[in-house]
């Protein structure tokens, strides 16, 4: 490709919209333009990268046994209200109807038509295990769309399903899926980790891996251990059970006047008492009930756990109005002791209290030297709150450590979730009929795109993974009015072509800083730069765009070197 052809509307400003380092550059360096609000056009550049990312994500859900389809965008309300989803998954569904006043969306994922597809087409044992998959565009209306590709109205995903007999057969397309997301990541030369995570709305009663690219500028909080290779997103990490006390010494219930203390933190300054014994009562709205959380007073609610264990579609917290006409006492001085109108649960953290602070339901009063189990009960115990940097590993016991990761893909275990709910069974050998067991497997092709951004960049642009940059090589002409550097430019460009390299000319009449800036700001992974020396001294510069590393070749010696460093620069699995 010539550069002088190429669409390539780079920018010297930042655009004021753009937040991240991957929406600023991929803005800069003239790969996306924004259409509106969470949609954008992919131009040439990014388009390439694209390719390259599907041709990963082809080859190795190929060779896991995947076939390759296109379905739907538009999918009927019908098969989402089977499926019990079309209210369930609110706003972010984008919904339409047809001249006729039928109801559809736009799909944001499409478990319910892949069902409805194999349920019309698979009715036999001797047709399992399926699996099949498609590259194709997502729409899910975000409130705030923000972070350009990272949360968009619309984006790029691959999507794939498996239909085995049973519980077996989907454990082992599990993990062939586990594996395949791990080559597929790795060929694409970023640094991830596969965490347990929460399966949110997909939903489905088996496990679920979250696959984090590391970077500071990820949504996502994760912990994992040095130690063994366990890890998790924060709202899915196991907290340990505390060890109950033994021989405790009970001290008898006391009201305490706290005037004007309301947080955690007043209220344990003011009675001089640790954060860690204090109790903080929440009280939600699960649905259309209303429920009291305790935690310990210097740890946090982790609201997935909650929501998992009431088994609610809805969750938020109560209104200062909904706790008043409850009769549960005034906000800031919440507490369990004599609550009968709700059920209250606890983290295992709060029954391991033995003289504990918790708020008395009136205004400017706490109780004191509180024993859970003596001084109130609850409806059940679990393991309720987010999880903090040091503590044990559930699996090896080691300290946890911290970091920030971009979800790129995800694996699911849906199981009977909507194979019951839409009819999709099979006969097997004895004739009788057994719902199909489902898993699903998403990777997210365009945010995977913007997330090797977020990990790859200097100070110059985008620092690109040579397996899928758009182009390999630039090759810079420092003057394209000097015919000796255009022709021995064109000769090499020439020769990389021959020989399979994705290879950009420069050809353009500008300055060589521009040209210099240009590549590195679009990220090209290795630049021949055709100067002065080539009638000199008959030399050619090499260099490599991640390390700095700068060679001085022979013309003929360019390509040999170029395919060596193809060598060095390729991810090993």
């Amino acid at each position: 490709m010539r550069m002088s052809q190429l669409l390539m509307p780079t920018l010297r400003e930042t655009p004021a919209e753009a937040e991240i380092v991957s929406h600023q550059l991929l803005l800069r360096a003239g790969y996306i333009r924004r259409s509106s609000a969470g949609i954008y056009h992919y131009l040439p550049l990014a388009h390439r990268v694209l390719q390259k990312i599907m041709a990963i994500v082809r080859e190795e859900m190929n060779k896991a046994g995947g076939q390759e389809i296109l379905m739907p965008i538009v999918q009927p309300a019908e098969l989402w209200q089977e499926s019990g989803r079309w209210q369930v998954y609110g706003d972010e569904l984008f919904r339409l109807k047809d001249r006729h006043d039928r109801d559809f969306c736009l799909s944001p994922t499409h478990e319910e038509i892949v069902t409805d597809l194999v349920r019309s087409t698979v009715r036999s044992y001797r047709d399992l295990p399926l699996s099949v998959y498609q590259i194709a565009n997502k729409y899910r209306d975000e409130r705030r769309p923000r972070f350009g590709l990272m949360r968009g109205r619309e984006f790029i995903m691959k999507d794939q399903y498996s239909f085995d007999r049973d519980e077996a057969g989907l454990d082992q397309a599990y993990q062939t899926m586990y594996e395949a997301y791990k080559r597929v990541f790795t060929r694409c030369g970023l640094t991830f980790r596969p965490v347990e995570a929460d399966a949110g709305a997909i939903g489905g009663a088996g496990g679920t891996h979250e696959f984090m690219v590391l970077a500071e500028s990820g949504e996502a909080s994760l912990v994992y251990c040095d130690a063994c290779d366990y890890a998790a997103n924060v709202e899915k990490a196991e907290c340990q059970a505390p060890a109950l006390a033994e021989n405790v010494t009970e001290f008898p219930l006391e009201k305490k006047s706290t005037p004007g203390q309301k947080t955690i933190e007043q209220v344990a300054a003011f009675l001089a008492v640790a954060p860690a014994t204090t109790i903080k009562t929440l009280v939600y709205r699960a649905d259309d009930q209303l429920v009291m959380v305790l935690v310990r007073g210097d740890r946090e609610l982790n609201e997935i756990k909650l929501g998992n264990l009431l088994g609610c579609l809805e969750l938020r917290m109560a209104t200062d109005v909904e706790c008043q006409e409850a009769q549960l006492g005034p906000v800031g001085f919440l507490g369990p002791i004599g609550v009968q109108a709700v059920s209250i649960y606890a983290d295992q953290e709060v029954m391991a209290l033995t003289d504990a602070v918790v708020g008395a339901n009136e205004t400017d009063m706490h109780w004191v030297h509180v024993l859970p189990g003596r001084d109130f009960s609850v409806t059940a115990v679990a393991d309720l709150r987010m999880i903090e940097v040091g503590e044990p590993c559930p699996a090896c016991g080691a300290p946890l450590q911290a970091a920030r990761g971009i979800e790129v893909g995800q694996v699911f275990k849906l199981g009977t979730k909507y194979s019951k709910a839409l009819g999709c069974t099979y006969l097997d050998e004895k004739g009788q009929e057994n719902p199909m067991v489902m898993g699903c497997y998403g990777i997210g092709v365009s945010r995977t795109m913007a997330a090797t951004v977020e990990q790859n960049y200097d100070e110059h642009g985008i620092i690109w993974p040579l397996a899928i940059a758009p182009f390999g090589v630039v090759v810079v002409p420092v003057s394209n009015k000097d015919e000796g550097q255009m022709a021995a430019a064109q000769e090499i460009y020439e020769q990389l072509k021959l020989s399979g390299w994705d290879v950009l000319l420069d050809d353009r009449a500008e300055r060589p800083g521009v040209k210099f800036k240009d590549a590195d700001l679009i990220g090209i992974p290795l630049r021949v730069t055709v100067g002065n020396k080539l009638a000199s001294d008959g030399v050619v510069e090499l260099k490599v765009r991640k390390t700095g590393e700068q060679f001085l070749l022979q013309r003929e010696e360019v390509l040999s070197k170029i395919n060596a460093l193809r060598q060095q620069l390729a991810p090993t699995e």
